[in-house]
């Protein structure tokens, strides 16, 4: 039920009171770089955090076969040695779980002010990498909880549940992994950062590898070689285009004021091993937004048909030396090589996410709603992003009420990313009174959370692609 006003101001107040503790929490997660392939340091310091607020904390192995599943990503790790946290309060089957990743994505440290796994706390905000992206969230939730039981306890008596995730950043299989071993809640809030609006929206997210092969050469012959890297801006633009033409023929009524929603990006290339050598090959690594009416298979295969048109031009592939400017060997009285063209394959190489909703009048969104206001005396945005979160799975494969509402954050994924630790007090203001309240909605009267995961074996489970 909701809290009185006595106990709202009782709760508020242990909040303020722990929040410094909430801080040195979130300092230790940051100082862990928990990049894919090395979370388990941080894990142990979620666990330790989950079992002094009462829940009772178990290890979620990921089994290694789960790349083999219709609704992973292509794992970038073996999973051996790697774990998700699974935490319970009031029993097994949680009728509100909090989902939170964490994982984070590489830092370049040459472009940060200060080492980025080195917390720094300066005006109000805390600087590191994961600090946004979503330590912080770690840090708003588990305070929250733990102001409530402290100062309300009766107002959490329901069972909540909490999994700490990896590979959300690139696959989503850490999600998809705790779902398969039945762990899940009749509601779902993750504690991304949203600026302490309601995410609940994201685009369809694709990982792809662009391999170009060549026949490589001297460097004088350069200028009329069919070669891998003149390939890469023919390719960049053809990939472009695919995404900026779903934003304008596809709309979203989620995504209203996002100028463009289906952004592709390509964030890696690599390429070449002597600076007198033609390069024989290069790899591009792509992110690929596209429209939530696609599956990601078909969204795979429009990206390869476009790819394929982008260097159709020459034989198997490749950019005319005369459109760049070179000159032809035929033109020297040469005589241009068999293997002058560019081979192309195309493969999914992480994320194969479809996009997902849910509704802006869910109950779940109205009642965050409410104690967002409450909490806070202003009404909540509702949007989307074009992006994604692992909320797609409980949303489109369960059909649990999901949705992200976290901290304030800037320059996530980028240089001196930093969460302001004031929006860390303001959400767990929010998400104890949205606890306390929980028991009001509809949708904690299904069938145990437990339950629904296992009836949707068929659905979840082990079909390969």
């Amino acid at each position: 039920m909701a809290l009185s006003r006595e106990q709202a101001e009782r709760f508020d107040g242990r909040v303020g009171e722990l929040a410094e503790d909430a801080f040195s929490f979130l300092e230790r997660l940051v100082a862990c770089a928990s990049t894919v392939g090395s979370e388990q340091a941080a894990q142990e310091i979620v666990a330790d955090a989950l079992a002094a607020t009462g829940f009772e904390v178990s290890e979620l192995a990921v089994p290694e076969s789960i790349g083999a599943h219709r609704l992973a990503g292509v794992p970038q790790r073996p999973y051996e040695g790697r774990f998700d946290v699974v935490g319970r309060r009031n029993g097994t089957d949680p009728v509100l779980l909090f989902n939170g990743h964490i994982d984070v994505v590489p830092a370049d440290r040459a472009t940060w002010s200060t080492d980025p796994f080195t917390p720094v706390r300066r005006d109000g905000w805390l600087r590191g990498r994961g600090a946004g992206d979503m330590k912080g969230g770690f840090a708003m939730a588990v305070l929250a909880l733990r102001a409530l039981a402290s100062a309300c306890p009766d107002a959490l008596d329901l069972p909540v549940g909490f999994v700490s995730v990896i590979e959300e950043e690139c696959t989503g299989n850490g999600t998809l992994a705790s779902l398969l071993a039945g762990v899940t809640g009749r509601v779902v809030v993750l504690p991304e950062p949203s600026d302490l609006g309601a995410l609940l929206a994201g685009v369809g997210v694709l990982w792809v590898d662009l391999e170009l092969r060549g026949s490589g050469g001297h460097a004088h012959a350069a200028d009329h070689l069919l070669t891998p890297v003149g390939a890469i801006p023919a390719l960049v633009d053809a990939i472009g285009e695919l995404g900026r033409s779903w934003s304008a023929e596809v709309p979203d009524e989620d995504l209203v004021g996002v100028v463009q929603p289906f952004t592709t990006n390509v964030g890696l290339i690599e390429c070449g091993n002597w600076r007198s050598s033609v390069a024989s090959s290069a790899r591009l690594g792509v992110r690929v937004g596209f429209p939530r009416a696609l599956p990601p298979d078909e969204a795979l295969r429009r990206v390869e048909a476009a790819v394929r048109a982008a260097i159709a031009p020459e034989a198997r592939g490749g950019v005319a030396p005369e459109a760049r400017g070179g000159v032809a060997p035929e033109a020297r009285g040469g005589v241009a090589p068999e293997d002058a063209g560019i081979d192309v394959s195309v493969s999914a190489s992480g994320f194969r996410a479809e996009g997902y909703r849910l509704d802006p009048k869910d109950e779940l969104v109205e009642l965050l709603a409410s104690c967002h206001e409450s909490a806070l005396g202003r009404p909540i945005e509702r949007f989307g992003l074009g992006s994604t979160t692992d909320a797609r799975y409980y949303v489109n494969e369960l059909g649990v009420p999901a949705l992200c509402y976290g901290p304030t954050a800037v320059n996530i994924h980028g240089a001196d990313e930093a969460v302001d630790l004031q929006s860390i007090v303001d959400g767990a203001r929010t998400l104890g009174r949205l606890v306390a309240r929980i028991g009001e909605l509809e949708a904690t009267n299904r069938e145990p959370a437990s339950s629904l995961a296992t009836s949707s074996v068929d659905a979840l489970g082990a079909d390969e692609r």
